[in-house]
């Protein structure tokens, strides 16, 4: 192990510590408040939101799939990938921000667009972020890593603690997983962006609003993109 990837290695065990976290108090609430209104929704509605989002995020994986470059991690250190995902997301987040800011200036109609534009944006992105740390998307398996990375990001304390530890023991795990929890997939990410969402529906104040929170949402998930898949290649190489 190099002097990058001991420093890498550090970087990582405080990405682990800050994932296990606690949630702050606000948040806390704000899950609980979002569970309760989810309980008050006609089951129907979830029936619908559960098949659209999953329909619509596989329609994605065949597409960034279709539109990823393989083979990008070739002959690369771990340095040099990590350098080549942040360029990445630099440019992912820099459309997610536009893509943001032009929803959001539209109010309701244009608003309501952002939702699939931006889940393309960041399904495309870690497509890209697997390709590079040399990992083959068309691995069903390697799809529903991608999909569990996905999830770490957006989740409230007890989903993300549940997917942290397939992610930990991916090697273990993998084998074991048949099928992706979509109800509980749509239900975590639609609580996680709700509020800033709705702020984003309001004319002229929501593209400041969508730009913003675009901008921030991609950010975390690069965050959590980049030390999942660390994470993997430290424990397959040196652990």
């Amino acid at each position: 192990m190099n002097e990058y990837e001991k420093a890498v290695a550090e970087e990582v065990q405080k990405w682990m510590r800050k994932v296990n976290k606690r949630s702050s108090l606000l948040n806390r609430i704000s899950k609980k408040a979002q569970t309760k209104v989810n309980g008050l929704i006609p089951e129907k509605f979830h029936e619908i939101m559960t098949e659209s989002i999953k329909n619509m995020v596989k329609a994605t994986l065949v597409g960034s799939d279709f539109l990823t470059k393989k083979n990008q991690a070739s002959e690369m250190s771990l340095f040099e990938r990590d350098e080549l995902v942040k360029r990445k997301l630099d440019t992912y987040r820099k459309t997610a921000v536009i893509e943001g800011a032009g929803t959001g200036a539209g109010g309701i109609l244009l608003g309501l667009a952002d939702f699939p534009l931006l889940l393309s944006i960041e399904m495309k992105f870690l497509f890209e972020a697997a390709a590079i740390y040399g990992f083959d998307t068309k691995d069903y398996r390697e799809r529903l890593f991608i999909l569990h990375v996905f999830l770490l990001a957006f989740s409230s304390d007890d989903t993300r603690k549940k997917t942290f530890h397939i992610i930990e023991n991916w090697e273990e795990e993998k084998d074991r997983l048949a099928y992706m929890d979509w109800r509980e997939f749509q239900q975590e990410y639609r609580d996680y962006i709700d509020l800033v969402k709705m702020l984003q529906l309001i004319p002229g104040f929501g593209a400041i609003v969508g730009a913003y929170a675009n901008y921030n949402l991609l950010d975390h998930l690069g965050e959590t993109a980049m030390n999942a898949y660390r994470l993997r290649i430290l424990k397959e190489n040196f652990i």
